[in-house]
């Protein structure tokens, strides 16, 4: 999808993949995510009680990882992520740790008319990969979609 004129209904095709850029996560976005969220849990705070963990480090906050997810998918497929009508069942499969840069890869899964007349509604499997190839979050997302008038 390009950044050009918005994509309708009928332009997003089943099986349609996009791929974002990698975004490295920081000790910073820890850290602000903790103090934003009020999620002080030892798993991202504290490195000394970490270093005995199966982590072996602190690890991000599954939902900043969802969060970065969201940004990257703006970033690569906009016309699916400005009106979401609903998350559908995340799941979290493997930590990310500060320093492991992850991408996201957007598939289209389904589309069906929407009940609302002008829109379709479009499904998005993602998939949180780090720079292992290991996917670490995955999960769906149902969105409207405006169909072409005339």
């Amino acid at each position: 999808m390009s950044a050009q004129a918005p994509l309708s209904f009928e332009d997003i095709k089943v099986g349609e993949e996009f791929v974002s850029p990698g975004r490295t996560v920081t000790e910073m976005d820890v850290v602000l995510f903790a103090g934003l969220s009020g999620d002080y849990n030892v798993l991202h705070t504290d490195a000394e009680h970490m270093k005995s963990s199966q982590f072996g480090e602190r690890i991000a906050h599954g939902l900043l990882v969802l969060s970065l997810q969201q940004g990257l998918v703006s970033r690569i497929a906009p016309e699916l992520v400005e009106l979401p009508m609903a998350e559908l069942g995340w799941k979290f499969r493997g930590p990310v740790k500060i320093g492991d840069t992850v991408h996201v890869v957007a598939r289209v899964s389904d589309k069906r008319p929407a009940d609302r007349p002008g829109w379709g509604l479009v499904t998005v499997e993602r998939r949180v990969i780090n720079q292992r190839g290991e996917v670490v979050q995955e999960g769906e997302s149902e969105h409207m979609v405006e169909r072409r008038l005339g």
